[in-house]
């Protein structure tokens, strides 16, 4: 449940009756001045006009966070009070970066049952996909140790924010790479879980051995829809809509972000909601801000996401700022921000 609907919904209405008093006061006036029985008349029937419905945009029970975002905060006062202040905010769901955040010895299962008890869903978890030490915590080196802990934590989602450059920047190294991926991905499914991967800017880059070839195009292609799911990092997508839109042999090629899941709307359960503002100065065209203060219309783009088949019910929205100022005011201003989204409709 949506826990800032209520709220919300009485702001409204407040404001309404607030509308609907100065529109009887203001016919009184009419009255007594002797104006226009039309306008005097048109007053009461503006004063009974119901307010049109709304709804908030964001889905019920689908806002979550980027732990990586708090790691400042829960290395300096725990998980516990974290999570109660998350609590707090209206979120409902997080995503882990990590399982420690340098603490010291605390069990998946512990943070699981902490989590759980100031009701917070776990959504989703980024491991790393490859490592050059064979005893690494990565995809590639514990497969079933990455497995049985996002088992032990009640994940839906477990996936990698690295790139998938293992093997290079070629079409034949990201076919490579897709291929591990297929691995990772039905190994999950056998879990009753789905591996995503979390993009950057630089998945959107072309590929080095076919100037015309956008590796992201390939990894959507190579890998199986069944197996292999995306987690669009917005913000991440929009600087690279500003850094790949012309080919290295000064071809246009724009594209935009939302095209992508609006084609393919199953392959994006989850989504990271940062924002930026436009500099066109910045190496990626963006500099980072905290979720509401930026240039990205998130409104409408999770209004288009929602527009999909069953939109409102199959996607997770998580938000993230790499290196907030303030982390724990980042989380509940994000909150605030898309909680206050709204558009005309019931439930």
């Amino acid at each position: 449940m949506n826990r800032r609907k209520t709220v919300d919904a009485a702001l409204a209405h407040r404001l309404s009756r607030r509308g609907m008093l100065g529109v009887t006061a203001g016919a009184g006036a009419a009255a007594l001045l002797g104006l226009g029985a039309g306008t005097a008349a048109a007053a009461p029937l503006a004063a009974a006009k119901k307010p049109v419905p709304t709804r908030p945009v964001l889905p019920p029970g689908r806002l979550g966070i980027q732990l990586y975002s708090l790691r400042d905060k829960v290395q300096e006062i725990g998980f516990a009070a974290v999570f109660k202040e998350l609590s707090e905010f209206g979120y409902d769901e997080i995503e882990y970066a990590g399982y420690t955040q340098g603490i010291g010895p605390i069990s998946v299962k512990q943070i699981a049952r902490l989590a759980k008890s100031y009701g917070l869903g776990g959504i989703g978890s980024h491991v790393n996909y490859y490592s050059d030490d064979p005893g690494a915590y990565s995809f590639a080196t514990s497969l079933g140790k990455v497995l049985d802990d996002a088992e032990a934590l009640g994940l839906e989602h477990i996936g990698t924010a690295s790139g998938p450059g293992r093997y290079g920047n070629t079409v034949d190294a990201w076919k490579r790479a897709a291929a591990d991926f297929n691995a990772y991905g039905e190994a999950a499914k056998a879990r009753g879980m789905k591996f995503y991967q979390h993009n950057h800017g630089d998945e959107f880059a072309f590929a080095a051995d076919d100037p015309n070839v956008r590796l992201y195009d390939v990894l959507l292609a190579e890998t199986d829809p069944r197996y292999v799911f995306l987690e669009m990092d917005i913000y991440w997508a929009y600087t690279a809509q500003f850094r790949f839109s012309v080919t290295p042999e000064g071809r246009p090629r724009p594209f935009e972000p939302i095209d992508y899941v609006v084609q393919q709307p199953h392959r994006y359960p989850l989504f990271h909601v940062k924002d930026g503002i436009h500099d066109p100065q910045a190496a990626d065209g963006y500099d980072m801000v905290d979720v509401g203060d930026g240039d990205i219309d998130y409104k409408t783009f999770i209004q288009k996401v929602n527009a999909t088949r069953k939109g409102r019910t199959t996607h997770h929205w998580q938000v993230e700022h790499d290196q907030p100022v303030d982390s724990v005011e980042f989380a509940r201003k994000s909150a605030n921000h898309l909680h206050a989204l709204t558009e005309p409709g019931r439930g």
